[in-house]
């Protein structure tokens, strides 16, 4: 096989199909046609590298030492506020993911109202409930407990009922024509199915999560967003470092978690089989 035989695309002639060059070159165009929209300006661009290279340049500075201790409270508070909020919303959106899949749900109405909840519940941002619920409750971490898990119900009990969708029908007929009801259907025929994409879905919230509770302390919600905010603001590079360092490690080891857990579960059930 010659190497000009490795680009050609599986079609008859080799080439791509017609369809796929015209949805390209209208995206793309429809690119270019609202690029001034969002402002996008390829000389603003490049002449703002300098500017970024000198802001990252300042990062490099000797740590505020005295700071850690802060530091570490802070971002064990915010860690606190993932997990339990995670939880929280894990106890919540497993039954609201049920019902809100095709092949789960008891009924079509059920299935379309948890739809229509679940895409209420996620419909704005963490940053916006947390307005709300200190408005409601005050400052601290409840409120951010509170948009976080709140927001995660949404997204997660969608991620659940589209993962449950696609397992395989014929293990769910095993277990019915055994005589298991309803609720043993989708106990022992779905979800056994569906785990390995339930934990990397909530590997997945648990570090979008993370990412999200260092922000909701713009808004007096707890967590190390504060202080993250006000480094950059009063251009403390001494106390920015570590902050940003601390939410990488933290970050990197939920993602090394995750891949353990999903390479366990998987070896385990491929090991039942």
């Amino acid at each position: 096989m010659t190497p000009i035989l490795i680009w050609r695309w599986p079609t008859r002639n080799g080439l791509p199909p017609l369809p796929a060059i015209a949805s390209v070159v209208t995206v793309l165009v429809a690119m270019w046609l609202t690029a001034s929209l969002v402002e996008v300006d390829l000389a603003r661009l490049i002449g703002s590298l300098g500017k970024m290279a000198a802001f990252a340049g300042n990062m490099f500075v000797m740590p505020d030492w005295k700071y850690l201790p802060q530091l570490l409270g802070k971002m064990l508070e915010t860690i606190e506020m993932t997990f339990l909020a995670t939880a929280i919303a894990l106890l919540v959106s497993l039954p609201l993911g049920l019902l809100a899949a095709r092949n789960a749900t008891p009924h079509l109405i059920v299935y379309r109202l948890v739809r229509d909840l679940l895409s209420l519940m996620r419909a704005m941002p963490e940053l916006v409930w947390a307005l709300v619920f200190v408005s409601a409750v005050g400052l601290g971490p409840l409120p951010g407990v509170m948009a976080l898990a709140f927001v995660t119900v949404g997204f997660m009990g969608k991620f659940f009922a589209e993962t449950i969708e696609v397992v395989d029908q014929k293990q769910v007929e095993g277990v019915t024509a055994h005589g298991a009801g309803w609720f043993q259907v989708r106990m022992f025929g779905m979800l056994p199915q569906a785990l390995p994409d339930f934990v990397g879905t909530v590997m997945y919230i648990l570090d979008h999560n993370l990412r999200a509770a260092t922000v909701l302390g713009l808004v007096g919600a707890g967590g190390i967003g504060y202080d993250l905010v006000m480094s950059m603001r009063l251009f403390q590079y001494d106390r920015l470092l570590p902050i940003a360092v601390s939410i990488y490690l933290v970050v990197t080891l939920l993602d090394r978690l995750s891949d353990q857990l999903r390479s366990r579960i998987i070896h385990g059930a491929q090991a039942k089989i």
